[in-house]
């Protein structure tokens, strides 16, 4: 099985940390945030990684030739000259996912105890084309989902902007749940992609197509997750770990 980390990004929310390495050289619990990944990966059985870079990029390559790889195929997928947000990130990184199977999308900075093997049995059992793994945490954007999970809009509670491809959209009707950085995608969706510049947001995208295609959120059952996007979530990170 093949997956995808997203591992480009700046970490403002972690400086000073990310001042001096990247995002996913992070350690919790004496590891980096991207050995986390990988090896949950791995254990999943996701044999074939890309992973996107752009901030320090080198220490990640290096750290990864370092370790062997970690005994699986792992690419890489070049954002050095402009980060290219969620949905670019995914269509530079289009050539990896030839096999024509679903592929695992995971930011690098999300540790939960989702059984990520379940996830993609799951999504290959339904009819969606994208499984999006979601929660009932309090944040301030929510996608928003019909009575059968199926996406059909999104919501920012501060703003009051939303955005949905349906007309007379209400939010008022539908389920809000935030998304966990964490889904899989059919590949027959890259040919919508084509349509989107190089930098794109892949939640923007997936409310473009969500009225034509369907788009489904899941939530596992005792879902436990830890967003560690900011300097005082290290040491709930910590305590996750152990």
């Amino acid at each position: 099985m093949k997956a995808l980390i997203f591992a480009a990004g700046l970490g403002t929310r972690l400086k000073p940390l990310t001042d001096t390495i990247p995002k996913a050289m992070v350690p919790v619990g004496n590891k980096p945030l991207l050995q986390h990944i990988i090896e949950k990966l791995k254990a999943s059985g996701f044999d074939e990684l890309i992973i996107n870079v752009h901030h320090f990029a080198e220490q990640i390559i290096d750290f990864v030739r370092a370790n062997n790889s970690f005994d699986i195929r792992i690419e890489f997928s070049d954002e050095y000259e402009q980060l290219l947000d969620t949905g670019g990130g995914i269509k530079k990184a289009s050539w990896f996912f030839d096999d024509e199977k679903p592929f695992l999308v995971h930011n690098v900075d999300i540790l939960s105890n989702i059984d990520l093997r379940n996830l993609y049995h799951f999504h290959t059992n339904s009819n969606s084309v994208a499984t999006l793994v979601v929660s009932g945490r309090e944040t301030s954007r929510y996608l928003l989902f019909d009575e059968v999970n199926r996406l059909a809009g999104w919501i920012n509670e501060k703003s009051e902007e939303t955005k949905s491809p349906y007309e007379n959209f209400n939010p008022l009707n539908y389920k809000k749940l935030a998304f966990a950085g964490i889904h899989i995608i059919n590949p027959q969706l890259f040919s919508y992609l084509n349509h989107f510049p190089t930098k794109f947001s892949i939640i923007d995208f997936y409310l473009s197509v969500c009225n034509k295609e369907k788009i489904y959120g899941h939530i596992p059952a005792n879902l436990q997750l830890i967003d560690v996007g900011k300097i005082n979530s290290i040491a709930e990170a910590e305590n996750f770990i152990r």
